[in-house]
């Protein structure tokens, strides 16, 4: 697979410094993660969070500030999908 290609010692460095930023708050990581593995989607990230969509946004949008970045962006949700997997 495509994740075999980086050592997993050097993926979980790459996560830990790309994510530090989301990390400090237990709900983003989480949520972030839900989110790209509903392709984006507020509503079925809402329900399998059990929270109100409007939360789903607020902390959506927290993570892409803290991270300061694009979350609209495919590389850069690809990037963060790896990075999520080795926390």
């Amino acid at each position: 697979a495509l994740a075999d290609l980086v050592p997993p010692a050097e993926a979980a460095a790459h996560a830990r410094t790309l994510l530090a930023p989301v990390t400090a708050h237990p709900a983003l990581p989480e949520t972030l993660r839900t989110w790209l593995s509903l392709h984006g989607s507020w509503d079925r990230t809402a329900v399998a969070l059990s929270v109100h969509r409007n939360t789903v946004r607020q902390r959506i949008a927290r993570c892409a500030a803290l991270l300061e970045t694009d979350l609209d962006d495919p590389d850069v949700r690809m990037e963060l999908w790896f990075a999520l997997r080795h926390i």
